[in-house]
């Protein structure tokens, strides 16, 4: 996995967790479109690094049910990684306005002002 794709899954594995702290690896993995194993690697990785707790989810009959909780460590770190996420987002919208542009010119088309 490339560094960019990596802090791309870091990123919303701890912005889901922090939206929903009581959401299953299995859950992540379809909100994500993520494999289960790099939803569970990825996890295991946060909670090394102290930026994700675990802990049992107390009101869930099944006892295997765990919460994810950001540590305060873990917040600035997706603070950090949503502000690189967002420069990654904004250059790839320029690139492809740009691509856009050319392509428009290429066909005599009028810029519509995108």
């Amino acid at each position: 996995m490339t560094r960019e794709v990596n802090e791309d899954v870091r990123f919303r594995v701890m912005r889901a967790v922090e939206q929903n702290p009581n959401v299953s690896q299995r859950e992540l993995s379809d909100q994500l479109g993520v494999s289960l194993g790099i939803i569970n690697y990825c996890l295991h990785g946060l909670v090394e690094k102290g930026h994700i707790k675990i802990r049992n989810f107390r009101a869930s009959p099944n006892k295997l049910r765990y919460a994810y909780v950001l540590t305060p460590a873990g917040i600035a770190e997706r603070v950090s990684l949503t502000k690189r996420f967002l420069k990654r987002r904004m250059a790839e919208y320029d690139a492809l306005q740009a691509e856009i542009e050319a392509l428009q010119e290429e066909l005599g088309e009028p810029d519509r002002g995108a």
